[in-house]
């Protein structure tokens, strides 16, 4: 069907339309120079999980990406409930965008005559490590020649499409048969993965780094479960070498959840199997999307 949108829907230029449907200029500079800034939330058993926080940081990378649109805070949300229930998806990946758009002049350099726009979409919920990666653990694999960009060149706590460093990563990760890769950078510190964040349980403390990388909403919520459980969290700049003597590792991404990290490199932890403080601070993230405090229903 023409207006078939099951597999997917976006909003753009102020209409719905089918995920297949949806483009951008050519000339878009959010296309052609990564200038652009977005978020991502999912929707788990047809509720949106701490949209709000979602909402704030996207608020917030628009301010530090200076990027404006016509769209309200409450018109965003709006729009991303108005896709979830078209595409009737019960279990959904739902990005929201901001783009530098395009200069009435084409042939402008100047940002500041482009038109910024909004747009957003839907997909079935995307896993950033497959769900039976997810229930055995990840392998990670650091590259020693790859380093992330440096947070003085693009701010990592704007989300955004500059990837490629993660490209280059994942490419090598992949070809030597690892699940994902994670970043150092020049300076030999930890930063993050494509899509995650990185946390490591040592001596009973869990400490994840504190610069080069998204402060991700899974992030936050995974160091307050961390509360709940007793557990004390430290941001902190963390070596490899104390990545590799860590207790238990762990990833946390909006596409997954808590995720248990098996094998770093050639160092295996916890006998190639998730450690059992991740386990279960898994439960409890997985818990916590029954609170109808931290989501928000959608009406189909």
């Amino acid at each position: 069907m023409k207006n078939d949108c099951s597999s997917g829907a976006a909003w753009m230029w102020g209409q719905i339309m089918p995920i297949a449907d949806a483009r951008l200029p050519v000339t878009d500079w959010g296309l052609t120079h990564s200038d652009i800034t977005y978020d991502v939330v999912h929707v788990w058993e047809g509720r949106f999980f701490r949209l709000d926080d979602y909402l704030n940081r996207f608020e917030e990378s628009m301010r530090k990406c200076r990027l404006n649109v016509d769209q309200s805070r409450d018109d965003m949300r709006r729009i991303l409930h108005r896709i979830v229930s078209r595409s009737g998806l019960q279990h959904a990946y739902v990005s929201f965008v901001a783009s530098r758009g395009q200069p009435a002049n084409v042939g402008s350099r100047d940002p500041r005559d482009c038109v910024n726009h909004f747009y957003a979409w839907c997909v079935p919920f995307v896993w950033v490590f497959t769900e039976e990666v997810v229930k055995r653990g990840a392998s990670i694999y650091i590259p020693d020649h790859v380093h992330r960009i440096s947070e003085n060149s693009v701010d990592p706590t704007a989300k955004n499409y500059h990837w490629g460093d993660f490209t280059q990563g994942l490419i090598d990760a992949k070809e030597a048969g690892y699940d994902n890769t994670v970043l150092i950078d020049a300076q030999g510190y930890v930063t993050e993965g494509p899509g995650f964040n990185v946390f490591i349980i040592c001596d009973g403390q869990v400490r994840t780094p504190r610069k080069g990388v998204l402060h991700g909403i899974t992030r936050k919520v995974a160091m307050e479960i961390c509360a709940t459980h007793g557990l004390e969290v430290v941001e902190k700049d963390i070596t490899v070498e104390e990545l590799f003597s860590a207790d238990e590792v762990f990833a946390t991404t909006t596409g997954g959840g808590v995720i248990p990290v098996t094998r770093l490199n050639d160092r295996t932890f916890s006998n190639n199997a998730a450690g059992e403080q991740t386990l279960a601070l898994q439960n409890t993230y997985w818990e916590w999307h029954q609170n109808s405090a931290m989501s928000e229903a959608i009406i189909y």
